[in-house]
């Protein structure tokens, strides 16, 4: 017997994470394994309604929503049995696919249900020497799994998981034709808010205005730094209360909004000294200025889509809505829209992503030195363009 872990193998007491109430079916990024699969919402919704299926075959390359599953269908199977007594956890290439096998075929004790989790399956998908020696194909772990889910042990609740199998195994054919495959594929951009929303809301927590897309920004695109960011934050506000920007100034960025605001006034306004000047309280060496350019890319996003609303005709309240801020900056988003033209905005976001590739590896420059050029060009509105070792350059 093991001790109970999560998909990765870390100790796994956390509780059933914001998956359970969200709905993002048709929002994340497109499954490679179409068909009959379930989402992983949906499976831990049936996990909690106690209709628990014999096998799981959890893929995808998201590893927070693999380990919310198996998460939720442990604690499923298990609840009434003995801790310990009628769970096993294995790792394919580690373990033989015939200690899996057995361990699923074993009888529960002094309980309903057997839990058996086998990690890593796709380590099975190539032969081993050893495997092609014994001779046939059906000795092969995947064949050996696909005739047990053809007929698994109605006791046991077996959880296949991998982060890719190649979707015309037989293994996955009859997942997807059964039902019981399980799509964890990386949330898109688009849908990272309204998870972080939820996983806010599971901590009684509410977000303000934008807040949610200011994490997405700066802690994604994967779930476990995105949910560990929300944590942070929801700690640091404190139960029940709402969580500002100045909170995720705080915890996540050091950087507060509003003196990013300053900084992109005095760009707006072509005011070197006062951006480099501005840029200086700001920049935080220990980061490379990330933080800071995924805050300027977040700025410039909320003046883009105000600037859509008010084009759209609506008036500066309803368009600071619409692009995630709280009415009372209208006028300062109004302001900034009147004094950068769409282009520009356009611009920036251009050369503040060639900043980020810079800043990870793309130049040899030092960071700080990137970023104040960037401030540079940004101010004179000229975009930047870059070498083929990626430093940013003067046209």
């Amino acid at each position: 017997m093991h001790a109970a872990t999560d998909s990765c193998g870390n100790p796994d007491s956390r509780p059933l994470g914001p998956l359970a109430s969200i709905s993002l079916v048709g929002r994340r990024t497109p499954s490679r394994y179409t068909g009959r699969d379930m989402t992983p919402e949906q499976a831990i919704q049936r996990a909690r309604q106690g209709a628990l299926e014999p096998v799981y075959l959890v893929l995808g390359d998201e590893a927070r929503l693999r380990s919310d599953v198996v998460h939720a269908v442990r604690e499923a199977t298990l609840r009434g049995s003995v801790p310990g007594l009628n769970e096993d956890q294995l790792t394919a290439g580690e373990d033989t696919v015939e200690k899996a096998l057995g361990a699923a075929r074993t009888l529960p004790m002094m309980g309903p249900r057997r839990f058996v989790l086998i990690r890593s399956v796709e380590r099975w998908e190539t032969p081993t020497t050893a495997s092609k020696k014994t001779s046939a194909s059906d000795k092969a772990p995947l064949e050996q799994l696909s005739r047990y889910v053809a007929s698994p042990t109605p006791t046991t609740t077996l959880v296949l998981v991998a982060s890719k199998l190649d979707g015309r195994r037989k293994l996955v054919t009859v997942g997807k034709s059964a039902g019981w495959l399980v799509a964890c594929e990386t949330l898109s951009r688009r849908a990272l808010p309204g998870w972080i929303e939820n996983a806010a809301a599971s901590r009684s927590n509410k977000l303000a205005p934008g807040v949610a897309d200011l994490i997405a920004e700066l802690a994604g695109p994967e779930l476990s730094a995105v949910a560990d960011a929300v944590e942070r934050v929801c700690l640091y506000a404190g139960a029940g209360a709402e969580v500002t920007e100045d909170d995720v100034a705080q915890c996540i960025t050091r950087v507060r909004t509003s003196t990013v605001w300053e900084l992109v006034s005095a760009v707006g306004r072509r005011d070197v000294g006062a951006a480099l000047a501005t840029l200086d309280d700001v920049y935080d060496p220990q980061d490379r200025g990330l933080k800071l350019v995924g805050v300027l890319a977040w700025s410039a996003r909320q003046l883009l889509k105000f600037e859509s609303a008010t084009r759209a005709g609506l008036n500066p309240a309803q368009a600071a809505q619409r692009a995630g801020a709280p009415p009372f900056k209208a006028r300062e988003l109004q302001d900034q829209v009147s004094a950068l033209p769409r282009a520009v905005l356009e611009r920036w976001l251009e050369t503040l992503a060639e900043v980020d590739l810079a800043l990870k590896g793309g130049s040899r420059r030092p960071p700080r030195a990137v970023m104040e050029h960037a401030v540079i060009e940004l101010c004179g509105g000229a975009r930047p363009s870059r070498t083929p070792r990626g430093r940013l350059t003067r046209p």
